[in-house]
Parts: C-alpha cells; structure tokens; sequence
C-alpha cells in the first residue's frame, strides 16, 4: 500500500471513529435529558399556558391533555405525585368527596407557579362527586385507584335558576381511564363510586374567558325531559345537592 492510500485509508477510519464517539455521546446526553425536557408534567403545563394565553381553545386543550394522559405511565405519575403518601391516613366524608392538594417535585424547566392547580380526589364506595357544571374553567380527570360510574352532559343554555343539557357520556371507567371538562364540551359531570374506595388525579385550569369561575350543582334526577334527550334540570344550593347525591340511601 503507498503513502497516499495508506493516509487516506488511516484518515477515513479517524472520520468513523470521530462520528461514532459523536453519536455514542449524543445518544447518553439524550437519554439523560429525556427525562428532564420531555417530562409530562411540563408538557402538561406548557398546555395549560396556551390556554391561559388562548393561543389554543378549550376543545383543542381537552383533546391535547386527554392524548397525553393516554401516554403517561401510570406508574410514574404515582410515583411522581407521591401518591401513596398522600392517600395516608385519608379521611373520607360521610357525604361527597374529600381533597387533597398536588405538590410536584422539583423538576428542571418546570416553573415553580403552575398555571394549573393539582388535586387528589378520594371518594368511597355508595359516595359521589355531585352532578355539577362549571364556569370559566377547564379540568381533567384520571382514576389512580377504583372505578366509578361516570356521567357527562353537554350545557346547552342557562335560565338563570335552571339549565338546559344533554347527555353526551355514560360509561363505567376503572384505573387509568380519563375524562375532561370545559365550557365548550362535557361542561357537567357526575360520578358515582363503585368500589370500596376510588381515587383521582384532577388537573384544573381556573377563571377563563377573563371571569371568575363558579360551578352551578343541578338537580339531574327530578330534570323535566325535553325533545331530542335534552333536559331541563335546576340549581341546586351545595348542601342540598350533597344531601340529595353525596350518598347513596338505600
């Protein structure tokens, strides 16, 4: 072999090298960032930033946090959240639901002020999240442990001291099943337990449209039908609707 071929040869094999040392080490460097600058809790937020701004709508927020509930690890998250921690020592009410608060851990890129509130639901069996609609508010749910029966209604108008819905869900869902809420899609919801204990993971975007949100608790069992599935349902005060579905009475 000459001189020339021999360096090219020798120069060639440098070149391989270099590039494989380049991909090796971004490779390591990707792997270790991955966790870090794609982690779901700061794409979570990144969307409820958007909303916030209205640089997305409330839909598109219910179909982009739904898709990305759909790819979180459920066991992450309860490790993330510190979920049995949290559910330690937990109190249930004879009526309703009891909440707890959600701090994440530190986290590179997440800033410490979410533009979202984090909450852990805890609901036992013959209990219920009342049937309520919502102002000015997004929210979605993930069941970390139980089931329910879960029932959604699009509002189609508010009169005042009445609203007018229509159904738009009505399904069993277990552990790792999922649903949202806005002004726009699903606004009401109502879900009752059906195990001895269940739980879920809330995220909440609060005072949207540049108001304060408010949630209005309704009356679905006495609702006056309507034509096409529509009902004609009426407010009710807080303690008046737990009394009535904060629990089963048999």
């Amino acid at each position: 072999m000459d001189r020339r071929h021999f360096s090219q040869t020798i120069l060639k094999s440098l070149i391989s090298l270099s590039l494989m040392e380049t991909l090796i080490v971004n490779d390591l460097v990707g792997k270790k960032a991955k966790p870090i600058t794609d982690h779901w809790a700061i794409r979570l937020n990144e969307m409820c930033m958007d909303l916030r701004k209205e640089t997305i709508s409330q839909t598109q927020w219910q179909q982009q946090i739904e898709a990305l509930l759909a790819q979180i690890s459920l066991e992450d998250l309860l490790s993330f959240i510190d979920f049995n921690k949290l559910i330690k020592g937990f109190e249930f009410p004879d009526l309703g639901v009891k909440t707890k608060g959600v701090r994440f851990p530190q986290l590179e890129g997440l800033p410490e002020n979410l533009a979202f509130y984090r909450k852990i639901f805890g609901v036992k069996k013959g209990r219920a999240i009342i049937p309520h609609g919502h102002k000015n508010m997004t929210s979605a749910h993930l069941v970390l442990q139980g089931s329910f029966d879960l029932k959604h209604y699009d509002k189609m108008e508010d009169q005042g001291s009445h609203l007018i819905i229509k159904p738009t869900i009505d399904r069993h869902i277990g552990v790792g099943d999922y649903s949202s809420i806005s002004d726009e899609k699903d606004n009401i919801h109502w879900f009752k337990t059906t195990s001895d204990y269940a739980f879920t993971f809330d995220m909440i975007v609060l005072d949207l449209n540049g108001e304060s949100y408010d949630i209005d608790n309704i009356d679905l069992l006495a609702g006056e039908k309507l034509s096409d599935d529509r009902l004609r349902v009426k407010k009710m005060e807080v303690m008046d609707a737990l009394k009535k579905y904060g629990k089963e009475h048999h």
